[in-house]
């Protein structure tokens, strides 16, 4: 019997698309495989490039995990597996993937199924992936592997980058001191050796152990030095979400005038207190070196950051 493989879709810049594509590459055309891509249709579409405002919006229900209303989705298929990309809006899923892993859908075609997500972000994806987590533990999913591309260049650069990328739809690179914005296409195409390691276990029917598939690829790498950053911003977009969510519902000009308070009060915890902490932070790494490392092993699981099979899947065609 053929092994049928659902992707879920769903990309603003089509930079996740390009990555959805170079991962399920080894898939197509196998007599043995079948692919179906289903994409998220949000009924109110996000914009690309953004309006400030309209993104700094948006920030409340994501961080609270509240589903925009999208387009049914309907099929008679049951699959093998479920490759599950998405993008990280607010250090969580992005709207449109919290819909659809809330979705009558999702919960009919992902419980018991082994599901690889597949995150192509800036750089700060790990508060969000223990999200998903919780989203697939709700409807009886099984992850069992993450795979995590992050945009070329430093923190610093991306810091510039990436807005510029979101607010005017600019990749090029900047004034000649900054990357161009996004992942690199090397390690766009460089991806394959996921799908290839993919459809190599599918032949093994590795699904049927929900084991990792992708293990041994460098498949994530958390930096620790965003770990603790990650969590105080998300206490922060909680705090103030919850404050935001009270005045009104999304894109009500009642709460604009609270969404540009924290867009300022955000500017100076930047300016002045992310650098103290930044060295506290260092400081508290070397003392608890060891729980540190305990929390990186933890963040990447389930497919780690080895690379013993690097030798047999990448650039091997």
């Amino acid at each position: 019997m053929k092994k049928k493989v659902l992707v879920i879709s769903y990309s603003q810049t089509g930079q996740l698309t390009k990555l959805i594509q170079s991962v399920i590459n080894p898939l197509m055309g196998d007599e043995n495989i079948e692919v179906f891509i289903k994409e998220i249709k949000p009924l109110k579409a996000y914009p690309f490039p953004w309006d400030f405002i309209t993104f700094m919006d948006c920030f409340p229900e994501s961080v609270y995990l509240d589903p925009p209303k999208i387009e049914n989705i309907e099929d008679d298929n049951e699959y093998d597996l479920i490759i599950l990309p998405y993008q990280v809006w607010f250090l969580s899923p992005s709207l449109p993937i919290t819909a659809f892993l809330k979705s009558d859908y999702a919960k009919r075609k992902l419980k018991g199924k082994p599901v690889i997500t597949l995150i192509g972000c800036r750089n700060m994806w790990v508060m969000a992936q223990e999200k998903v987590k919780l989203l697939l533990n709700e409807i009886g999913a099984k992850l069992i592997d993450n795979i995590v591309l992050i945009d070329q260049g430093n923190s610093l650069a991306t810091f510039v980058t990436t807005p510029r990328w979101m607010l005017t739809g600019k990749t090029d690179s900047l004034w000649g001191l900054f990357p161009k914005a996004g992942i690199s296409q090397r390690e766009i195409e460089d991806a394959k050796r996921f799908g290839k390691a993919i459809k190599k276990a599918l032949y093994e029917n590795k699904e049927k152990e929900f084991s990792s598939m992708c293990h041994e690829l460098k498949a994530v790498n958390v930096d620790v030095k965003l770990i603790k950053s990650e969590q105080i911003a998300t206490k922060s977009f909680k705090i103030w979400g919850k404050l935001i969510r009270k005045i009104g519902p999304q894109g009500s000009p009642k709460r604009r005038p609270i969404v540009m308070l924290y867009v300022v009060f955000l500017l100076l915890i930047i300016l002045t207190i992310v650098p103290i902490n930044m060295i506290i932070q260092t400081i508290i790494r070397k003392i608890n070196k060891q729980k540190v490392l305990k929390q990186k092993e933890f963040y990447e699981l389930p497919s780690g950051n080895g690379d013993y099979r690097m030798k047999d899947f990448f650039r091997n065609e």
